[in-house]
């Protein structure tokens, strides 16, 4: 099953499945990966994967390395055999009971629990467990076959709505809540909050990493999520006024918030980088509010004009190769041409209809592998820290900057911010920047 798009090249396919059957240099990560963040985003919850130890041991160290904290990952070990024997309860309940028996101090508020491919093609009867648990229990399908972090993220912020929040017909005006993607970082949904606050609104985000992995110093860490949003704050989004929807992948989210309360307003954004996109968020805000920005908002938009201006040289004469998720390659892609830049590929992790958005030569879902030949010709290239071994065997000089997962290269992951117009502002200075290094050395 194929969707065509027309680039600005030539005509390509943009297949809804890989196109090999072996990843080399994989740009993806799993389902069960995206899950564990998103309950890392909720207080006091204990994410706790249906595996054998070494998935949730990867999964652990993989988020350890890239925010550089400690990781709140717990697992239910399973093992060959009670990956036959047991029904899925038992390992489960002996988990819990172990992990809280361990850590008296610990008192987890929800059990986030998320399976991978061994417990999904068992079969195994999550749901039912929660029957047997006094704690707060929300369960999550995400085998690791299908999709990636980005759908994994998005299906535990859908169940945590479907299966905690209480049906509503009233709605506080004022209040609004965030649906980020999994490509945003902590600071970017604190900033967005921020912002959102600007405007008079009582705002909260799901999933919520402003507070967890956000590189503050903390008793406690690494015991349970530290989001900033509560069991008790799911239970009553119903009354949201607004909810925003940053990414394609977060829509199905913002359904079955719908679903709880029909009155509620949508606002979908498929990203929120470059004046456009912002400009349009503001507008929403200001419709609903009735209020302007304020100053510093204005100013900052002048600032973000500047910076286009003065990038704009570099920038509108270098070609760029993006990979990464879907929903962090469409904003960057805007961006870089909204001020000149030629996109000549796009390689995705997963296919998202936000794919055939995008104007590039090339869009793909693909591994580095793919990558490879399109980094020949590129000036800059753009994807995680995976990129820079192969671009050391290029002949030309390539720029290169770090975005998405993992990035074990750079410290302060947590702290970018590429959004609205002052991240916008400092990653079109970031990419000016690493473009003036590599071009000036001829």
């Amino acid at each position: 099953m194929e969707a065509s798009y027309q680039g600005t090249d030539e005509r390509i396919e943009l297949s809804k499945k890989e196109h090999k059957p072996l990843q080399v240099n994989p740009i993806k990560h799993s389902q069960p990966m995206g899950a564990a963040l998103a309950f890392m985003g909720i207080q006091n919850c204990m994410p706790l994967m249906h595996a054998s130890q070494g998935c949730a041991s990867y999964t652990k160290v993989f988020y350890t390395r890239h925010f550089n904290e400690p990781i709140p990952m717990y697992n239910t070990s399973v093992s060959d055999i009670t990956a036959v024997l047991d029904g899925g309860d038992y390992s489960i309940l002996m988990a819990i009971e172990n992990i809280t028996k361990k850590n008296k101090t610990m008192k987890p508020e929800l059990i986030g629990l998320h399976t991978t491919g061994l417990t999904e093609t068992k079969g195994d009867d999550v749901r039912s467990v929660g029957t047997h648990i006094e704690i707060p229990y929300c369960y999550v399908n995400t085998p690791d076959y299908e999709g990636g972090m980005e759908s994994g993220w998005a299906l535990t912020a859908k169940a945590l709505i479907k299966q905690h929040t209480k049906e509503s017909r009233e709605i506080k005006p004022n209040k609004l809540l965030i649906l980020p993607n999994v490509s945003m970082q902590p600071v970017e949904v604190e900033k967005l909050k921020e912002f959102c606050e600007g405007f008079g609104f009582e705002t909260l985000a799901l999933p919520d990493l402003s507070t967890s992995l956000d590189g503050y110093l903390s008793e406690g860490q690494g015991k349970l999520g530290t989001g900033a949003i509560s069991i008790e704050d799911i239970y009553e989004l119903a009354n949201s006024g607004t909810v925003v929807t940053v990414g394609e992948s977060m829509k199905i989210v913002a359904d079955a918030l719908l679903e709880k309360n029909s009155n509620i307003t949508h606002l979908h954004f498929k990203h929120l980088m470059g004046q456009d996109m912002s400009d349009n968020f503001v507008a929403s805000l200001m419709k609903i509010r009735q209020i302007e920005p304020r100053p510093l908002v204005k100013r900052w938009r002048g600032r973000l004009q500047d910076a286009m201006l003065d990038s704009h040289f570099l920038i509108g004469s270098s070609h760029f190769v993006v990979t990464g998720e879907p929903d962090m390659c469409v904003g960057m892609c805007e961006l870089l041409q909204s001020v000149g830049g030629t996109i000549d590929a796009v390689v995705s992790t997963t296919y998202s209809p936000v794919l055939e958005t995008i104007d590039a030569s090339h869009v793909f879902v693909g591994d580095l592998e793919d990558a490879l030949k399109h980094f020949q010709k590129a000036d800059l290239v753009i994807s995680n820290f995976h990129a820079e071994r192969l671009l050391h065997t290029q002949e030309k000089e390539t720029a290169l900057v770090l975005r998405g997962f993992p990035n074990y290269e750079e410290l302060g992951n947590q702290l970018k911010n590429d959004l609205l117009y002052e991240g916008s502002t400092q990653f079109l200075f970031e990419i000016a920047n690493a473009l003036r290094k590599v071009k000036h050395q001829h």
